[in-house]
């Protein structure tokens, strides 16, 4: 099996490691030699996600409670939303993703096992191993300057005419498009899209590509609405000084919307969502939660019946977020606010916890 590299891979590499919530440490690692099926890729940018962040602060998702274990791991490099270029490869791995030395590519956040149930119903996003690049050890990520793409790795090319911060933009963006297709929108729905940071962003404009009735953004920052209107809001409405029950109620004969995207991650979006929705609606949960969310149930059941779904990763939306992102159809230069050196990177993750002066904040290892 024939390997393929440049001549100029290091053996050290410097790499963000988390040893557990709230210690996070820049550390020298060694470079790690693909194997047989396997690809090395030199970062390029590495976005920093609101997963990562929760997980850093140690929510119980990732770092278990009273009732679930641990699902993260320590002594793991953080980091999933990445791209970067090919500089080792062999024929397996040159033959199953149609790549070579040289291309720039993303990777989908997930490897599937292959073997579990759901791998072989085609449901791979929801592999029962669920190894996912940078919370695992055996998926370690890309807040490095490589990453090694095992065998299982769901490889895409894209444009090295794209900004590394935008190209890496493909994983939060096929997010919000798998949340837009599992809400099954059409052409007379009245959309609205709870939070206007990376992952709202990319509802709005997902949402908008269904040409439906009307897509509403809400959030409680102008600048951030603004954005949304970029990316094909069609009406934004400011959640700390406008009615947004009763405008979604005026425009929609007093019944509600048809469908809400739900993507702020604070759990008092979740009751506002089964409140604007009409009766038969549709409600979509993308977001990861830091505390736990107490609503009343009967609003789903007895009141008004809803659709009430959730979403996870982006299957099969990848090609579709890498086509928006080549297209420039978006305004990534704005949502794309902030690039760090790799050595920064408490400092990425405190302007994405403060969430006031940055929407996608992006390490750059290279």
């Amino acid at each position: 099996m024939q390997q393929s590299e440049r001549a100029d891979i290091p053996q050290r590499m410097r790499a963000v490691v988390s040893y557990g919530p709230e210690d996070y440490r820049l550390t020298d690692l060694p470079v790690p030699r693909p194997g047989p099926g396997e690809a090395l890729l030199r970062v390029a940018a590495v976005g920093i996600c609101a997963s990562d962040l929760k997980c850093y602060h140690g929510a119980a998702k990732f770092w278990g409670d009273e009732s679930r274990p641990a699902w993260a791991e320590t002594d793991v490099v953080p980091g999933h939303e990445f791209v970067g270029d090919i500089v080792a490869l062999d024929d397996e791995a040159r033959a199953r993703w149609g790549v070579d030395v040289g291309d720039r590519v993303v990777a989908e956040q997930i490897l599937p096992c292959g073997e579990c149930r759901y791998c072989e119903r085609g449901q791979y996003w929801m592999c029962a191993v669920h190894d996912i690049f940078g919370f695992k050890r055996a998926a370690m990520g890309a807040m490095a300057e490589y990453v090694l793409l095992p065998a299982r790795s769901l490889v895409h090319p894209i444009s090295a005419s794209v900004p590394p911060a935008h190209a890496a933009f493909a994983e939060p963006l096929s997010c919000a498009l798998h949340a837009v297709e599992r809400a099954g929108i059409t052409f007379d729905d009245v959309v609205v899209v709870a939070g206007c940071g990376p992952i709202g962003l990319g509802m709005v404009a997902g949402a908008a590509a269904k040409n439906p009735a009307k897509v509403i953004a809400l959030d409680m920052a102008d600048d951030k609405l603004a954005l949304a209107r970029a990316c094909g809001a069609d009406l934004t409405l400011n959640i700390s000084r406008d009615d947004v029950l009763g405008t979604v109620r005026e425009l929609t004969d007093g019944y509600g919307a048809d469908v809400y995207l739900e993507g702020t991650g604070h759990p008092s979006a979740v009751l506002q969502g089964l409140n604007l929705l009409r009766k038969l609606g549709t409600y979509v949960e993308y977001s990861v939660f830091g505390s736990d969310v107490t609503v009343d149930w009967s609003i789903i059941s007895d009141d008004k019946e809803l659709n009430v779904l959730g979403a996870h990763l982006g299957p099969h939306c990848w090609p579709a977020a890498i086509r928006m992102i080549e297209s420039g159809r978006l305004p990534l230069e704005r949502i794309c606010t902030h690039q760090l050196p790799l050595d920064r990177f408490q400092e990425g993750l405190d302007l994405v916890a403060d969430g006031s002066a940055s929407i996608k904040v992006s390490l750059l290892p290279a």
